[in-house]
């Protein structure tokens, strides 16, 4: 749960405010209880606010309104996230979801800090990318390849190889397309090495 809510909050902080539902997406259908509450609450946070930069004052509304319903019972904070605040911006976003256009969004925070993109670890940084690779016109595939050979690396104890340093620049958005080609390129070569290992055993 950590690294997803943690993931979802920095995606949203850095402006993408409807991919960062696909981050806690996953882990909300497993949930029940307060947690299914709390993740059903900031999704359709972000997707209020997603509407309302679309000037779909209604749809911006009626998510402000269940939103706020799914939170309304949770502490504050809950799972680290100010809950309270989140509550606030629902509620004058109800009242003018054309607030959108005159001031930014809340940013989230978590365990009372602002999270941004280079603020999260590894885990949550693989999270952000599948989500950025989903969202954008990018390969998953490469990219959830590239996220294994990273881990085996980490595993491996070599946690500055390429493939680490290119995930976590891919997530961060540093230069993300030409991030995302070098990926490319390092994943191919890796696959061929491995294929070529493999033909040496086979009969």
């Amino acid at each position: 749960m950590r690294s997803h809510l943690r993931a979802g909050i920095a995606i949203h902080n850095a402006g993408n405010h409807h991919a960062a539902h696909d981050a806690w997406e996953e882990r909300w259908l497993e949930s029940d209880g307060d947690d299914e509450r709390f993740l059903h609450g900031l999704i359709q946070f972000t997707a209020a606010i997603h509407h309302a930069r679309e000037r779909n004052w209604t749809g911006a509304t009626g998510l402000a309104d269940s939103a706020s319903d799914y939170l309304a019972a949770l502490p504050s904070p809950y799972r680290g996230v100010d809950v309270a605040a989140v509550r606030a911006f629902l509620a004058a976003l109800r009242a003018d979801p054309e607030r959108i256009e005159r001031a930014p969004p809340l940013a989230l925070t978590h365990e009372d800090r602002e999270l941004t993109l280079t603020d999260l670890d590894f885990d949550a940084s693989t999270i952000t990318a599948a989500v950025f690779a989903e969202n954008s016109d990018y390969d998953e595939t490469m990219i959830e390849r590239a996220v294994g050979y990273a881990r085996a690396d980490l595993d491996d104890g070599r946690p500055t190889s390429p493939f680490v340093t290119l995930v976590l620049d891919f997530a961060r958005g540093e230069n993300r397309g030409i991030v995302h080609q070098r990926l490319a390129e390092h994943t191919e070569r890796r696959r061929a090495r491995e294929h070529d290992v493999d033909g040496l055993f086979e009969v």
